[in-house]
């Protein structure tokens, strides 16, 4: 795809929630459960994962666009950002023209965290 992505680092997205935008976590449900950013909504971008395959969430930008606006400025963000700069990429080709990637997933929000404190 050639559409651009906007990465943002842990500093930035903190910035963005802060300042009331909101956060979508593209794990598994599973994977969100064992630590997640508050306030996170959970849309899995794969409905399977397997050492053999990875099933796409055939509903993914259908449940995305319930919850969020094709001009709503969000983060999109996964455990390390593979999967989440993957779900980027679609979500910008289905219009979802102001969703940001998280580079280094929720990884790099914790880093952000401890450098902080």
């Amino acid at each position: 795809s050639a559409v651009d992505i906007v990465t943002v680092d842990g500093h930035e997205a903190r910035g963005l929630v802060a300042s009331g935008n909101r956060y979508l976590d593209v794990r598994l449900e599973e994977d969100f459960e064992k630590g997640h950013v508050e306030g996170a909504l959970n849309i899995p971008y794969y409905s399977s994962v397997t050492p053999q395959e990875k099933v796409k969430n055939p509903q993914f930008i259908e449940q995305v666009s319930s919850l969020f606006g094709k001009d709503e400025v969000f983060l999109v963000g996964c455990r390390t950002g593979v999967r989440a700069k993957r779900a980027t990429v679609d979500l910008l080709d289905a219009g979802f023209g102001n969703v940001k990637y998280l580079a280094g997933g929720y990884l790099a929000w914790l880093k952000s965290t401890n450098e902080e404190a």
